[in-house]
C-alpha cells in the first residue's frame, strides 16, 4: 500500500485528470481525441503524469508544513487556510504545466481552455485534500483520545494515592487513640496491641491500585477487631459471621475497614455489634450493624472523613460495580457494601 500511494497514485491522479479534461472538453466540441496524433496525445499524457507527481508531492509537503506550524486541531480556521493554500498552489502548479501547451496547439488560450486547466484539476485536487486530510485528522482525533485517556488515568491515580495518604491519618488517629488509653492500664497488653498496630501498618503500605485475595482483607479486619476490642466497653456484645466461601476472589484493599471503623466509633446504646461477610450473585456483601443511643440523631453519621473517602474510592475503582447504603434502622445504625468481583 505504502508503494502504491508513493509511486503509482500520483501518475493515477494525473490521468485521472488528464481524462476527464478529455472527456468535458471533448465532448463539448465534439471531438474524438484519440482521432488526433499519438505524438500529441503521448506528450498531454507525459505532461499529466508529470504534474500527478509534482502536485502530490508539493500537497504532502505542504500538509507536513501545516502540521510543524499549526498543530491539528479540529476547527474551520485550520482547514479553509490549508485548503486555501493547497488550491493556490495547484492552480500555479496545472497553469505553469498546461497554458503553454494549449497556447502552442491552438495559438492562443481561449476562456474555455482556461476553464478546465483551472477548475477540473482543482476540483481533484480538493477530493484529495478531502481524503488525505480525513485520514490525518482522525489518527490526530485517536491519538488524542488515547492522550486525554491517559491524563484522566493520571489524573485518577493522582486522586487515589491523595485519598490513601488521607486516610491513613485518620486510621492512625483512632489506633493510636486506643493504644494511648490502654497504656494507662495494661502496659504489657499496649505492647501487644503497638505489634498488632504494626502489622496492620505493614497491610496498609501495599499498592491500593491492585487487587488482593479477600481473605487478606479479611484477616486484617480480624486484626483491627481485637485491636478495638481493648479499648472497647465490656458490654460490647460482638458476632461476627465470615462465609467460607470466601477465598480467592479479589478486591482491592481497606474498602471495608471504614464501615467496622465507623461501628465502634459510634456504638452506644445496648452495644451491639454484628460484622457479616458473604457471597451472594457474583458479589461479596459486607454488612455491618451498630445498636446506637436513642438520643444519637440519623444525621451524625454523615460527613464523616472515613466515609466520605470509602465512597469516592468505590467510584474510582468500581465504577458501576459497587452499592454502598447507610440508614438508620430503629436503635441500630445498618452499613452494607456490594462488591461485584471478577
Amino acid at each position: 500500500m505504502k508503494f502504491f500511494r508513493k509511486y503509482i497514485f500520483p501518475a493515477v491522479y494525473g490521468l485521472l485528470v488528464y481524462f476527464t479534461v478529455r472527456l468535458l472538453h471533448d465532448t463539448d466540441i465534439r471531438l474524438r481525441f484519440w482521432t488526433r496524433a499519438w505524438s500529441i496525445n503521448a506528450i498531454e499524457i507525459v505532461l499529466s503524469v508529470s504534474m500527478g507527481y509534482v502536485g502530490v508531492y508539493l500537497f504532502k509537503r505542504l500538509f507536513k508544513y501545516y502540521d510543524r506550524r499549526w498543530p491539528l486541531q479540529f476547527c474551520y480556521q485550520n482547514l479553509v487556510r490549508e485548503l486555501s493554500i493547497m488550491v493556490g498552489v495547484n492552480l500555479i502548479l496545472v497553469n505553469l504545466i498546461f497554458t503553454p501547451w494549449v497556447i502552442y496547439l491552438n495559438g492562443r488560450l481561449y476562456w474555455d481552455d482556461l476553464a478546465d486547466i483551472c477548475m477540473i484539476p482543482t476540483l481533484y485536487a480538493i477530493v484529495y485534500y478531502g481524503i488525505a486530510r480525513a485520514r490525518t485528522y482522525m489518527m490526530a482525533y485517536v491519538d488524542n483520545r488515547v492522550l486525554l485517556e491517559k491524563v484522566n488515568n493520571d489524573h485518577l491515580q493522582t486522586e487515589l494515592k491523595f485519598l490513601k495518604s488521607q486516610y491513613h491519618p485518620h486510621f492512625l488517629f483512632n489506633a493510636l487513640n486506643t493504644i494511648y488509653f490502654q497504656m494507662d492500664v495494661d502496659m504489657p497488653g499496649a505492647k501487644r496491641s503497638i505489634e498488632k498496630f504494626s502489622e496492620l501498618l505493614r497491610y496498609q503500605l501495599y499498592d491500593q491500585q491492585q487487587q488482593v485475595p479477600v481473605t487478606n482483607e479479611i484477616e486484617y479486619l480480624q486484626s483491627f477487631i481485637d485491636l478495638q476490642q481493648v479499648r472497647s466497653s465490656d458490654k460490647l456484645k460482638m458476632k461476627v459471621e465470615l462465609d467460607k466461601n470466601l477465598d480467592g476472589q479479589l478486591v482491592y484493599p481497606l474498602l471495608f475497614l471504614p464501615l467496622v471503623e465507623n461501628a465502634f466509633k459510634f456504638i452506644g446504646g445496648d452495644y451491639k455489634l454484628s460484622i457479616n461477610a458473604a457471597l451472594a450473585d457474583k458479589q461479596i456483601v459486607f454488612r455491618v450493624e451498630n445498636s446506637v443511643p436513642e438520643f444519637n440523631p440519623p444525621t451524625t453519621r454523615k460527613g464523616g472523613i472515613g466515609l466520605e473517602n470509602l465512597k469516592r474510592r468505590l467510584d474510582l475503582l468500581y465504577p458501576g460495580k459497587h452499592s454502598l447504603c447507610t440508614k438508620k434502622e430503629n436503635d441500630k445504625f445498618v452499613a452494607e457494601l456490594k462488591l461485584e468481583y471478577e
